[in-house]
């Protein structure tokens, strides 16, 4: 059924079908029975997939990677798809419109898309207003970031800014340091500016009545000796965990002619060619820190069998995204049932 809608969403161009998706799901989240409709096609009806995390209960392991609802608009819409939690954002203290149009590429002989979105989003305090209105008790994640503008000797104002206005409406954080689309953005990834940023996070965080788990974003891009650098870090200011992976730079061993890539140009790539460099990724970071530190897995992720490939890898949750796109709105419902077959 998916397969033949797909085909007609396929035909208009990504950003702007995304929003009408968005909006139609909204109006079917309003209709009466509209929520029981959603609930019957989407929700997983398994049991045994209950995660504890970080003092938070996931009703399932598979969330939404940031990125697809930046502003917070569609969170009560999304939890009726199933997911075990929402990762908004990247937020950033000012609204800022992102970079030139078109900017979102699908690559469908990959199952892939690339991106040079640029952190466009309306600011953080849009989206801290509609968290305050949501209904669902969904878990949601904050993914920060800085704005484009901001040098990076002053990122650390700009990362302070949305943790505190976020502070009430998210459950746990994510300090985004590794979108390729941001200039500079990446540099934040060397060791003392990210050591500087975590630990003044962390001593805000210390600071509420009850600290939130704060983790960190990285790219696929890094070398062992920066994962290395990376694990000491998390370890030293005591961070709740690692996402992992953001999307790469690299554009080896794709099936997309180069004349089409040198078309779209720059940007991060998702999707399939991304999950065997994210999972090692993750089996790195796990067998290095002696499973002691927390990993959502993001990256390739399409199936029962992605999913589980990252679980086994040492990762505690997984998030979806290209494969959201690509496999449609049951996929939640399908990696569950087969995680829960497979328990």
């Amino acid at each position: 059924m998916y397969g033949f809608i797909k085909k007609i969403l396929f035909g208009f161009p990504p950003e702007s079908i995304h929003h009408t998706v968005m909006r139609g799901l909204k109006v079917v989240n309003a209709l009466p029975f509209g929520k029981n409709v959603l609930d019957a096609f989407c929700q997983p009806k398994n049991n045994g997939l209950e995660k504890k995390l970080w003092g938070l209960t996931f009703s399932n392991p598979v969330g939404l990677a940031a990125g697809f609802d930046k502003d917070a608009r569609y969170i009560d819409e999304l939890a009726h798809l199933g997911f075990g939690f929402v990762e908004i954002g990247t937020v950033t203290p000012l609204p800022q419109p992102g970079n030139d149009q078109p900017r979102l590429f699908r690559l469908p002989q990959d199952q892939a898309l690339i991106n040079r979105m640029g952190f466009n989003n309306e600011g953080v305090r849009a989206a801290a207003k509609r968290l305050q209105k949501r209904r669902s008790n969904i878990i949601v994640g904050g993914n920060i970031g800085k704005n484009k503008l901001t040098p990076n000797e002053e990122a650390v104002s700009d990362y302070e800014k949305c943790f505190h206005a976020l502070f009430d409406g998210v459950d746990y954080f994510v300090v985004n340091v590794s979108s390729p689309n941001t200039p500079g953005l990446r540099a934040l990834q060397e060791k003392e500016p990210l050591k500087q940023l975590l630990h003044h996070l962390q001593t805000l965080n210390s600071q509420k009545n009850k600290p939130k788990p704060i983790l960190l974003k990285i790219a696929p891009d890094l070398t062992n000796e920066q994962l290395d650098d990376i694990i000491e870090i998390i370890q030293e200011t005591g961070l709740a965990g690692i996402v992992a992976t953001n999307t790469t730079i690299s554009r080896e061993g794709l099936a997309t002619p180069a004349t089409e890539l040198e078309k779209i140009g720059m940007g991060g790539l998702s999707g399939l060619p991304v999950k065997e460099r994210a999972t090692e990724v993750i089996r790195y970071i796990h067998k290095g820190s002696g499973g002691k530190i927390p990993i959502i897995a993001v990256g390739g992720i399409f199936t029962a069998a992605d999913a589980q490939e990252k679980l086994d890898a040492g990762a505690s949750l997984v998030q979806v995204y290209t494969g959201f796109i690509y496999e449609g709105p049951a996929i939640v419902k399908k990696i569950c049932q087969g995680l829960s077959s497979q328990s």
